[in-house]
């Protein structure tokens, strides 16, 4: 049985990435850091209506 070994690239720059490295999936930290701060301005969302929350104000008791 011939494997095909995966190649992995940063979802921020397309580096090549080695799955056991430390801050895998990405190539780094940097790397790493502008993605969380992607998600944190809102820059990436799901698809689809957005869902009414519900907190201790709305309950009806």
């Amino acid at each position: 049985m011939n494997k095909k070994a995966s190649t992995f690239h940063c979802p921020v720059c397309k580096k090549p990435v080695s799955k056991g490295t430390e801050n895998f999936p990405f190539c780094g930290e940097r790397c790493r850091t502008t993605d969380l701060g992607r998600w944190a301005a809102g820059d990436y969302r799901i698809a689809g209506e957005a869902a009414h929350i519900i907190n201790d104000n709305d309950a009806d008791y």
